[in-house]
């Protein structure tokens, strides 16, 4: 029995760290996930699939049409004979028919159409490639801020523990008579003050884990966790000069190319319209036959009927414009305003894209500058304390001074941390402006 209950507890014990364990997310992984479960992205896929289904129909409007038709009629009353005459007796007819029409000349309507459908359709793609940079940009964000937030935590623990290394060695000198008491409760205060910031730097932690659970739309926020990489800098080469990211970005960026097809569109939309001035030539055949049974008479049989009834036709069909209330020159005038409002649209587009990436670029230069000043604060203040620890051990300092120290320390390192993640960030940010 006593074996039983511990294999039990061992057992409880195991589901239980199980139903604990964090699973943890790379960045790509992250990426992927969240370009999967995206709606946007899912409704922009659909989006795309429409304009590649209206591209396809354009194409095939450039076919013949082939149509059939059938018809019976019941006639009562009076009812005219195959010899034209008028007679009271009930009659019924049937009918085949079957068609086709071509179109010949429409002004070339038909191949602009096709163009303009085949602009949207690369537009579509560039509006969901547009889509997806965005939400690598915003896990990319969220994720750094996991990582640097994990850092902070880290700092925030390790000052803690430094701090309670520090109270047990205090507490045996003022056991000793060798300290007075009120250093002790000086840094016990210093403690408490290190335990709220380490419950501040795990809650902004969380903030940030729930902040990228949801943009990656998972359903379940528990146990959510993210690996931090071995190396997590971005490679120093992206920090060209601005210009030369922005002419890189003209070509790379979708944004860039899908106004530049709307401006395609817009071309094609006016040479639609005008093709409307033009005549419209169309060929059309047909072939039919029927079947005639008029009651109180001898009527030939159904065969030989849709045999000696068969009809063929082939027909040219000219449409001329002459007037039609102007709604032609208004469709060609509403055409050019939207060609003329896609010019400033991308305009407007290349001017957003050289601010983010002139931004982008000081904020780096500014952020590896504080990053490096952080580096050297870092060491300077790691010696500080050492020196202020020392004169502390040897009676020649105050608890105070060692607080300082420490305090100061801390500091910069969360300054090291925060400017660290940021020139990540900011690189990270050229990084997908220029590819």
């Amino acid at each position: 029995m006593k074996t039983r209950y511990i294999l039990f507890l061992l057992t409880l014990i195991c589901s239980l760290f199980g139903l604990s364990a964090q699973q943890q997310y790379t960045l790509q992984e992250c990426i992927d996930i969240a370009l999967e479960n995206n709606r946007n992205i899912k409704q922009q896929v659909l989006n795309k699939e429409q304009k590649e289904i209206a591209y396809n129909q354009a194409r095939a409007d450039l076919l013949p049409n082939l149509n059939a038709s059938a018809g019976q009629s019941f006639i009562y009353g009076r009812s005219i004979g195959l010899d034209n005459v008028y007679q009271n007796t009930n009659s019924s007819q049937t009918s085949f028919n079957i068609g086709s029409n071509i179109t010949l000349f429409d002004g070339l309507k038909m191949k602009y159409n096709i163009d303009a459908r085949k602009a949207e359709m690369y537009i579509s793609e560039a509006d969901l490639e547009k889509i997806q940079d965005d939400i690598v940009m915003s896990v990319s964000t969220a994720y750094m801020q996991v990582l640097m937030n994990k850092e902070l935590l880290q700092i925030a623990n390790d000052q803690i523990e430094l701090t309670q290394t520090n109270l047990l060695r205090l507490n045996e000198l003022v056991n000793s008579g060798k300290v007075a008491r009120g250093e002790l409760y000086e840094l016990e205060a210093q403690q408490a003050k290190e335990e709220f910031n380490q419950i501040q730097a795990d809650n902004n932690l969380k903030l940030s884990l729930l902040d990228l659970s949801q943009i990656m739309e998972l359903e379940n926020f528990e146990n959510f966790d993210v690996a931090i990489p071995d190396d997590i800098l971005v490679n120093d080469d992206i920090l060209l000069s601005p210009a030369i990211i922005y002419e890189s970005s003209l070509i790379a960026r979708p944004e860039i190319r899908g106004a530049q097809y709307r401006i395609e569109s817009s071309e094609k939309q006016i040479l639609i319209a005008k093709s409307a001035y033009y005549p419209t030539l169309s060929f059309g055949a047909s072939m039919g036959s029927g079947y005639y049974n008029m009651a109180s008479r001898e009527n030939a049989s159904f065969t030989n009927q849709l045999k000696n009834n068969r009809s063929t036709s082939l027909g040219f069909s000219l449409n001329i414009p002459i007037f039609n209330r102007f709604q032609v020159r208004n469709s060609v005038k509403n055409a050019l305003i939207s060609l003329e409002y896609n010019h400033i649209e991308i305009e407007k587009t290349k001017s957003a894209l050289r601010k983010k990436i002139e931004q982008a670029y000081y904020n780096a230069i500014g952020a590896e500058s504080r990053w490096q000043s952080a580096q050297k604060s870092e060491i300077a203040s790691r010696e500080a304390y050492r020196f202020a620890e020392q004169k502390y051990e040897n009676g020649r300092g105050t608890s105070y001074e060692l607080s300082q120290a420490k305090s100061n320390l801390a500091k910069v390192l969360s300054d090291q941390a925060q400017a660290k993640y940021e020139y990540i960030f900011r690189l990270k940010i050229l990084e997908l402006l220029k590819d």
